[in-house]
């Protein structure tokens, strides 16, 4: 019996090549890039649509928060509740009396989405706070664009080792490094100026 051909149950279990060819290889950059785009121009102009409008940075800051707040709390109410309990106590104990706060981690938070994904600079990290804020508006009771902006986002967490390619990623991840890997950046440091050129022995 050949051990190779077997799978243990300890093993890992090998990545199927659609998947492999979807999610890690580089032929399917153009699509990441398209779909990155686009998910981030959303949550850009979202950002800045806030900053212009009033009611979530400067003076009055907050303001919208908490009327967004009070309306996702109204829809706790009825035979088939929008929001549930748990989360308007959320909203009403935690957000509410923080606003202003809030007010600037969504305006702020929306704008860095927007530009790491357009920018592809940690594709991975920017989709998973841009899907983060999509489910918090879900939870609230609040539709719209979220769903698809939320299952975009899956799909480039998914993506995160490409989905940056024809983008900043490409030249940031090999330098930082991934989890398991480090970048050359790392490698350096770590070699610092004592082992920069091992001895040759003949």
């Amino acid at each position: 019996m050949n051990a190779s051909t077997t799978v243990n149950s300890g093993s890992q279990i090998p990545e199927p090549n659609i998947t492999r060819f979807l999610f890690a290889d580089t032929r399917m950059a153009p699509v990441w890039l398209l779909v990155r785009v686009y998910l981030g121009y959303l949550w850009l102009m979202a950002g800045i649509d806030k900053v212009m409008e009033g009611g979530w940075i400067g003076e009055g800051a907050g303001g919208a928060v908490k009327g967004f707040a009070q309306g996702a709390m109204a829809q706790t109410t009825g035979e088939h509740p929008q929001v549930t309990q748990w989360y308007a106590s959320f909203l009403e104990n935690v957000v509410v009396p923080n606003a202003s706060v809030f007010s600037y981690l969504v305006v702020f938070g929306e704008i860095a989405v927007g530009l790491g994904l357009v920018f592809g600079l940690f594709t991975g990290i920017a989709a998973f706070f841009g899907g983060f804020m999509n489910a918090s508006f879900i939870f609230a009771g609040t539709a719209g664009a979220n769903p698809l902006m939320f299952i975009l986002a899956i799909l480039l967490m998914m993506g995160w080792r490409v989905a940056g390619y024809w983008g900043l990623d490409r030249f940031a991840l090999p330098a930082i490094g991934v989890p398991g890997s480090r970048g050359t950046l790392m490698q350096r440091r770590r070699g610092g100026g004592i082992h920069q050129q091992p001895s040759r022995v003949e």
